[in-house]
């Protein structure tokens, strides 16, 4: 019967054109798909692997690397997988929702696992295919079912997938301050005045919510997260946190979630997107979770029956392995404290790196102000570095990054921080 109907369904194709009914099944029905830009991410990927110089750098893609650079794999994480391994489990689809027992972990990791939130069973956490499909499930969601506006309002500048996420999702989508490029830093009296004056529904962006040094930082201190939190609250605004960093941000899971449980604290029924690519280094396993937090367990009900109809003619249910690892380290004592020191353990080797960098730069006679590198955490940094400066690193240093001079920190190690001090310096002259 289907290959019936196939058959029917070609037939059917060839005969729109009767004019060409010879040459109709030779005709392309893609002749007006225009060739796409390039990732600009992905992009310099695929520049950096067509160089053939061998000091050739590539600080775009923000996946973890050792100090040799070469691609991490957590101890705890090989042992997780020996565990389940050793179950001999089988292969069957996992729930709409996906792993009952990864999403609880996922939403104690985040909010604490006494909050509460979780308590009251006022909360639902559904696991999703990484950050990305968190965010594009909560995108479809509040697309849907938020009719008061079609307004998100992005950080200037986000991380590049937020805006086709919520564009494609049908959102309207607006900026608000957040980065000022003069000092390299967060710019929170302008993120205040549009917070003063926008309506309705508010993204923020939160992936490193602690600095150690309190000026020329690219995200909030935590007065700066309560002076926003009251006058969010005031102005009845919703909130959407993405925190793909928690524990690689600072080295501390729970300084890191802290601005999002603050929010929850002070009454905000916030939106959370949650990764565990980067603090897990389970990038190719794509494991996320996405959470609302509502009004009572009643809404939390009937809000996860939508997510669960939004999710399925997506990708029916999330990926079981990944879930299957994260949860056993989660929900394992010994593994889990173990990924605690792991994941410690990279955040001090990206500020490691950090701090190397300046030194290389005053070393090679710098006279910029270079302290926004070691003021920033995370994986990414935001040099400052301006596009026709970005270019000649490309091609006179073979150094790839984005235009925007946005750098992956993981991609600096101790051999080649030398020579990209060298050149940042000469281009920077």
């Amino acid at each position: 019967v289907c290959l019936c109907k196939l058959t029917f369904f070609i037939l059917k194709v060839c005969a729109r054109h009767p004019s060409e009914q010879i040459h109709a099944c030779n005709i392309s029905w893609w002749t007006e798909v225009q060739m796409g830009p390039p990732d600009p991410i992905l992009g310099v990927t695929e520049a950096f692997k067509r160089d053939t110089n061998p000091k050739k750098m590539n600080l775009g893609v923000g996946a973890y690397r050792d100090d040799q650079g070469k691609p991490f794999v957590l101890n705890c994480v090989r042992k997780a997988e020996a565990q389940i391994a050793a179950k001999k489990l089988d292969k069957e689809y996992l729930p709409i929702g996906g792993m009952a027992e990864f999403s609880k972990a996922c939403a104690q990791l985040a909010l604490g696992p006494d909050n509460e939130v979780l308590k009251s069973g006022r909360s639902i956490t559904v696991q999703t295919i990484s950050g990305t499909g968190s965010l594009r499930v909560g995108a479809n969601f509040v697309s849907r079912f938020h009719n008061v506006s079609r307004d998100v309002y992005l950080p200037k500048p986000s991380w590049g997938n937020h805006t086709p996420i919520f564009r494609d999702a049908g959102m309207q989508l607006k900026a608000y301050s957040y980065y000022d490029p003069k000092t390299c830093g967060f710019d929170f009296k302008g993120g205040l005045d549009e917070i003063s004056v926008r309506k309705i529904f508010m993204y923020l962006f939160n992936n490193n919510p602690f600095q150690k040094i309190p000026e020329k930082r690219v995200d909030p201190r935590p007065e700066q997260w309560k002076e926003m939190a009251a006058l969010i609250k005031k102005r009845n605004l919703l909130v959407f946190f993405d925190m793909a960093y928690q524990g690689f941000a600072s080295g501390d899971i729970d300084r890191d979630a802290w601005a999002v449980r603050y929010f929850i604290e002070q009454g905000h029924n916030i939106l959370l997107s949650q990764s565990f690519a980067k603090n897990m280094g389970l990038y190719g396993e794509r494991v996320g979770g996405f959470t609302v937090v509502c009004k009572d367990a009643e809404e939390a009900k009937r809000v996860e029956s939508q997510l669960k109809i939004l999710i399925r003619p997506i990708y029916s249910n999330p990926p079981m392995n990944g879930a299957r690892i994260a949860s056993t380290i989660l929900n394992t004592p010994e593994l889990y404290k173990e990924w605690l020191v792991e994941v410690k353990g990279m955040a001090d080797r990206i500020i490691k790196m950090r701090e190397m960098l300046v030194s290389n730069l005053k070393k090679e006679g710098s006279t910029h102000n270079w302290q926004h590198v070691i003021d920033q955490i995370g994986m990414f940094c935001f040099t400052g570095l301006k596009p026709e400066q970005v270019e000649r690193l490309i091609k006179e240093f073979s150094i790839y990054m984005t235009k925007d001079g946005r750098i992956s920190v993981a991609g600096v190690t101790s051999a080649n921080v030398g020579y990209l001090a060298h050149a940042i310096h000469t281009v920077t002259k």
